[in-house]
């Protein structure tokens, strides 16, 4: 590892972010005061956090090429990159497996839409997000192929980033040391990615204040009284799913301890909590588990691939919500048609994965192609549907980082000891700028013994 390790501050540098979150937590409170004294110009704040999450998708993108092409590049050996998919893709197919039955095994405690009644006002909504969503395999497949090679950085089409970044980094790999001056130009344009980001940061609480209104504006307390019951019941097995299942595979294969990794993401969380979209926080959470002590190639690989699928609080969501659709109908579907309606969903989130609304779209599709007298009940949820998604997204986003964790530990990819000196704060993550030092070569880490470091803890 280097002296001065990627994202670690020059002690003469004061680092001035910790002000910026603050900001925007005031800017949170006075967004919630703000809809409810003032409905109607919450409302009108709208475009403010529509604005600011448009800023934050603009880099996605560049931020995802540039990680995954430098990664990928700079490993010598090809399958060492398909090891590191084929194991993530593997674990994400399982988790997403687990939340689905932990979803199911609550729902069906719960029954939270008993008592609820459809009215005409929302019978269409369902029927209008089934027709935006696109959930065919082929079309799927066919999408993840750009129009051009430049065109998959514009069009903010993040598996289609990943498929180009892919075959840049291989083809760099192919150049051998012909390909190292390439290397160093997108390390600098990596470098110049994040500073913008860092500046763009700075607008978080305008559009945290403005998303925040509009939302409370929107739905007032009426929607939230009448809907608690799943919300709670949706925040609790989300609870439940990160604290128990997670943090117990995450101590069980690396030693790490989940609380002092959620400490670490803490700002991260703030971020995701203030946008409802864990989007904002990929470009970061890139950075942090390169400063972890993941390697470069697991974290480009894994990080990317995870937001489209490794959705555990997306599959969480789909099972209660369908659940309570179902109850709230007088229509109860059997143990049989659950399966198989959220088997079919698992599938088809993939291919709505980094849509906006993509939830509402999902949940409507699935109903209407298994189910199709639930489907106007969709329109029930859509009132807090923007504080389910906040749940959604904070889950997501720990899925994806414990997942780069774990997929480092089994191909013997992450620096236990720095692990262990981030996470106790002796190595601070530089806020300013993300990227703060001349990209290198992702080290080679050697293979442990298998046993992992008790540091981690």
């Amino acid at each position: 590892m280097p002296e001065t390790p990627v994202g670690t501050p020059p002690a003469s540098r004061r680092d001035r972010t910790q002000y910026l979150y603050v900001a925007v937590i005031a800017a949170v409170l006075l967004g919630i005061a703000t809809g409810l004294l003032w409905p109607h110009f919450g409302r009108e704040l709208k475009p403010l956090g529509t604005g600011f999450v448009a800023l934050i998708e603009m880099m996605v993108s560049p931020v995802i090429f540039c990680t995954i092409a430098l990664g990928v590049g700079s490993v010598r050996q090809a399958a060492k990159v398909g090891r590191v998919g084929g194991l993530a893709l593997g674990y994400f197919v399982v988790m997403s497996a687990v939340a689905l039955a932990i979803g199911l095994v609550v729902g069906n405690l719960l029954h939270p839409g008993s008592g609820l009644h459809l009215t005409e006002a929302t019978r269409h909504i369902g029927h209008t997000a089934a027709a935006d969503a696109h959930v065919g395999a082929v079309d799927f497949l066919l999408g993840i192929i750009p129009t051009s090679l430049l065109s998959a950085l514009t069009d903010g089409e993040v598996l289609q980033t990943l498929l180009v970044a892919l075959l840049v980094g291989f083809g760099l790999q192919a150049m051998g040391r012909s390909g190292e001056p390439v290397l160093r130009g997108i390390g600098h344009l990596q470098k110049l990615v994040f500073r913008v980001l860092s500046m763009i940061l700075w607008a978080a609480p305008v559009g945290a204040f403005g998303a925040m209104a509009a939302v409370v504006g929107e739905t007032g307390t009426d929607a939230l009284k009448a809907l608690a019951t799943i919300m709670i019941g949706f925040y609790t097995t989300c609870v439940l799913f990160v604290v128990v299942v997670l943090g117990t595979v995450l101590r069980l294969v690396t030693g790490v301890n989940l609380f002092r990794l959620l400490r670490y993401l803490g700002r991260e969380f703030l971020l995701i909590l203030s946008t409802s979209s864990s989007e904002s926080a990929l470009p970061r959470l890139i950075a942090k588990m390169e400063h972890l002590g993941v390697s470069r190639p697991v974290v480009g690989v894994t990080v990317p691939a995870g937001y489209s699928f490794n959705l555990d609080g997306t599959m969480i969501y789909l099972t209660m919500a369908s659940l309570f659709i179902a109850d709230a109908l007088d229509r109860p579907m059997g143990l049989g048609q659950q399966i198989g309606l959220l088997l079919f969903m698992m599938v088809a989130s993939k291919g709505a994965a980094g849509v906006s609304g993509s939830g509402i779209a999902v949940l409507a599709s699935g109903l209407q192609s298994h189910q199709p007298a639930l489907v106007d009940g969709v329109g029930l949820i859509v009132g807090i549907d923007r504080f389910m998604s906040e749940a959604r997204a904070l889950t997501n986003f720990a899925g994806n980082a414990v997942a780069t964790l774990l997929v480092g530990t089994w191909v013997h990819e992450v620096d236990g000891e720095r692990v262990a000196r981030v996470l106790a704060g002796d190595l601070p993550f530089d806020e300013r700028t993300l990227v703060d030092a001349e990209p290198e070569p992702a080290p080679e880490v050697p293979a442990p013994g298998g046993a992992p470091d008790p540091a981690y803890g």
